[in-house]
């Protein structure tokens, strides 16, 4: 295939004068949406890194103080990495399975942690005295605070990640 060369005065190659614009392909809308959504997911799965990371690192205090491991906690923090792991290799590689795998596994981390941190009616006792809580349950609030931001940025990031399989799939032509 012949190469073509650059004119030495406007620095545009000979043959792209404009007049080939009628022959030129239109890329469809659905790749920019796909790569705009990559790249909206990209931020969401690293602000969710982040969130975990932030977790785990609670999840660390109570060994520190020699206080017991909990278990759940800590099995819910490792699905959620794999999680993440599985979202950006089905995001990069644009995998719809690894994506949908991603949904359920992170989705089910939050409903889990929501769930087991949910027995303890927290908000009433700082509601009842906000300032003897406050100052005895700072690691508590912590806790509860960064769980309130991962589901949050959950809630924005299955929806992300739902619309961007929608538009990775091919459309569906109507059967005749």
């Amino acid at each position: 295939m012949q190469q073509r060369k650059p004119l030495s005065g406007n620095g545009r190659p000979s043959g792209t004068d404009g007049s080939d614009f009628s022959f030129r392909m239109v890329v469809d809308s659905r790749y920019t949406k796909v790569a705009k959504g990559k790249s909206r997911l990209s931020v969401l799965l690293v602000t969710q890194a982040m969130i975990q990371l932030l977790s785990a690192m609670l999840l660390v205090l109570p060994i520190i103080k020699n206080q017991e491991i909990d278990v759940p906690s800590v099995s819910a923090a490792i699905v959620g990495f794999l999680s993440l792991i599985c979202a950006e290799l089905g995001r990069r590689r644009s995998k719809v399975g690894l994506l949908k795998f991603y949904i359920l596994a992170s989705s089910g981390v939050t409903v889990f942690l929501i769930a087991s941190s949910g027995g303890k009616n927290l908000l009433m006792e700082v509601i009842q005295d906000p300032t003897n809580c406050i100052r005895t349950k700072q690691f508590e609030l912590l806790k509860a605070a960064v769980l309130l931001l991962g589901l949050v940025v959950q809630i924005i990031a299955v929806s992300t990640t739902s619309w961007l399989i929608f538009n990775m799939s091919p459309p569906k032509r109507a059967s005749s």
